[in-house]
């Protein structure tokens, strides 16, 4: 049974699992949505941070979204790349809820307010981000 909104609580941690990076990734991506040389170019090759971000929220909706009563996101509140990311570098996921809400816009949902992260094999934080998930009440009717 999917997770209602209910189901979730301040200090859930959902570990998210691993990825290694590419090279043909890196480049990849690159040239399909961010062109820019340190994306591309061979000698210092770095992923583009949207790259990362997709990344993340691929595991994130494997993980969490496709095991839930999820509607849509309201937003972002803030995202930050602190760290590069290189060919052969595993990154790992981990999304944890900071808080909770409910819509003043649709009564049959809640919000989650959630902090994602990407570590690197050290547990350095390599990308975080604060987002919102608007999840679906249990037995609650549609909009």
């Amino acid at each position: 049974m999917p997770r209602a909104f209910e189901d979730f609580q301040v200090g859930d941690v959902f570990e998210l699992g691993s990825q290694k990076i590419t090279h043909e990734e890196i480049v990849g991506f690159a040239r399909m949505y961010d062109p820019q040389p340190r994306h591309l170019d061979d000698e210092d090759l770095i992923a583009s941070g949207w790259h990362v971000t997709a990344l993340f929220m691929r595991l994130y909706a494997e993980g969490v979204l496709l095991h839930a009563e999820a509607e849509v996101s309201p937003g972002v509140e803030e995202l930050r790349w602190l760290r590069p990311v290189r060919p052969g570098d595993v990154l790992t996921g981990r999304a944890t809820v900071v808080g909770l809400a409910a819509s003043l816009s649709r009564p049959d949902c809640g919000i989650l307010q959630q902090r994602g992260e990407f570590l690197d094999a050290q547990d350095r934080p390599v990308m975080r981000i604060t987002f919102y998930g608007l999840m679906r009440r249990r037995g609650a009717a549609g909009p």
